[in-house]
């Protein structure tokens, strides 16, 4: 591994696209996958990732930075809490989620799951 790697999102090493609303770009840098993804008005991860993950809630750990647009997570125990721009979120495996209003939701996550959005 190179002391010094970068990578841009608009070339992602990998694009993920959901079941339908949005994508996951994939950049590898440090040996740690980033997910850029983008999560269309009416994405909710139980429609739209599940028929991909094929679990009963998104098992991914996720440490994200919200750029722009909102998300709404539900964790199985309960917890809830809405995001928006400038937010940095820690979920934990066990949730779902959703796009909030009628503007795309756009993160950066770091969380390093590497197969968010594969089967």
């Amino acid at each position: 591994m190179s002391p010094l790697e970068v990578k841009n999102v608009s070339s992602p090493d990998e694009t993920r696209p959901f079941a339908d609303k949005g994508q996951a770009a994939v950049v590898n840098v440090g040996d740690h996958p980033v997910l850029y993804g983008t999560f269309e008005p009416g994405w909710r991860w139980s429609e739209h990732v599940k028929p991909i993950a094929n679990t009963e809630s998104c098992q991914a750990t996720h440490l994200m930075y919200i750029i722009s647009g909102r998300m709404h997570i539900v964790t199985e125990d309960g917890a809830e809490q809405e995001v928006g721009p400038g937010d940095v979120v820690s979920i934990a495996p066990g949730h779902d989620a959703w796009t909030v209003g009628d503007e795309p939701c756009v993160s950066v996550d770091f969380g390093g799951y590497a197969k968010y959005a594969q089967a």
